[in-house]
C-alpha cells in the first residue's frame, strides 16, 4: 500500500489549486516542481506526472463530455498521431544510451524550452485566438493531415517533457479549426489529453519511470486543491492569472535550461 507524504500531498494542493483558477498549468507545473524543489529525477518526475494528468483530466473530460462540448471526430485524428507519437518516444527514451546524468540534462533542457514556449503561449492567447478565428477555414483534406501530424507531435513532447497537451494544443488547435468555438477546442484538447497521457503515463511505468506511492500522494493533494480553487476562480482578474503564470513558467523554464 503506498504510503502518503504530505510535503507531495501539499505540492499536489498547490498546482491543482492552480489548475482551478487558470485551468492550465499541471504538467508545465508539476514536472519542474518535482525536479527543482524535491530533487526527483526528470524520468520519474515525468513519468509520474503523466499518469497524474491522466487521472486528474479524466473528470474534466467527463464533465466535457456530458455536456457534448467534445469533438470526437478532431479527437480521433489526434490520437491516430499522438498515441504512435507516444509509443515511438518511450521506445527511444528506453532505448536510449545515455547515462543517467546525461539524460537528466538532455530532458531538463526540452522542459526547458516547452516551458517557455507555454509561458509565450499563455500569455499571448488572445492574439492567437483572433488570428485563428479571422483565418480562412481550410479544405477538410488539409484539415484532417495537419491534426493527424500535429497530434504526433504533441505525442511526442508530452511523452518527452509531459508538457505540451494543455495551452499548446489550444493554440495550434485554434490556427487549425477557426471556425470551431473556443469551449469545443478547450474540451477536446482536455479530453484527448486522457488518453495520450494514459498511454504515455503506462509507457513510462513499463520501463521504471513511475513512483506509485508519489503519484498517490501528489492525487490527495490536488483533487481538493482544484475543487476549492475552482470557486474562486472567477474573482481573479484573467490578465492578472495569464501573466502571473506565464512569468512563473518562464522563470522555471529559464532555471532547467541554465542550472
Amino acid at each position: 500500500m503506498p504510503i502518503i507524504d504530505p510535503l507531495y500531498s501539499l505540492a499536489g494542493f498547490v498546482v491543482g489549486s492552480i489548475v482551478g483558477v487558470t485551468g492550465v498549468g499541471g504538467g508545465s507545473l508539476m514536472t519542474p516542481l518535482l525536479i527543482l524543489l524535491f530533487g526527483v529525477h526528470p524520468t520519474t518526475a515525468i513519468g509520474t506526472d503523466l499518469l497524474f494528468a491522466a487521472a486528474t483530466k479524466t473528470a474534466g473530460s467527463t464533465i466535457h463530455g456530458l455536456r457534448r462540448s467534445i469533438d470526437w471526430g478532431v479527437l480521433a485524428l489526434l490520437a491516430l498521431g499522438s498515441i504512435p507519437g507516444a509509443l515511438v518516444s518511450v521506445w527511444a527514451l528506453s532505448s536510449s544510451d545515455l547515462d543517467m546524468e546525461g539524460r537528466a540534462r538532455w530532458l531538463s533542457t526540452v522542459l526547458g524550452i516547452m516551458l517557455l514556449i507555454t509561458a509565450a503561449t499563455i500569455l499571448f492567447r488572445d492574439r492567437l485566438l483572433s488570428v485563428g478565428q479571422s483565418g480562412k477555414a481550410r479544405p477538410r483534406h488539409e484539415r484532417v493531415f495537419s491534426t493527424i501530424i500535429f497530434g504526433f507531435v504533441i505525442g511526442v513532447l508530452v511523452s518527452i517533457a509531459s508538457i505540451g497537451a494543455g495551452a499548446i494544443g489550444v493554440a495550434v488547435l485554434m490556427i487549425i479549426y477557426p471556425r470551431m468555438p473556443i469551449l469545443r477546442i478547450v474540451a477536446t484538447d482536455i479530453a484527448h489529453a486522457v488518453p495520450l497521457t494514459l498511454v504515455a503515463g503506462i509507457g513510462h511505468w513499463a520501463i521504471g519511470n513511475v513512483d506509485w506511492s508519489m503519484l498517490v500522494s501528489l492525487l490527495v493533494g490536488s483533487i481538493p486543491g482544484i475543487l476549492i480553487a475552482s470557486h474562486f476562480a472567477h474573482k481573479i482578474p484573467d490578465l492578472v492569472i495569464r501573466w502571473t503564470l506565464s512569468t512563473v513558467l518562464a522563470v522555471v523554464g529559464c532555471k532547467l535550461l541554465f542550472s
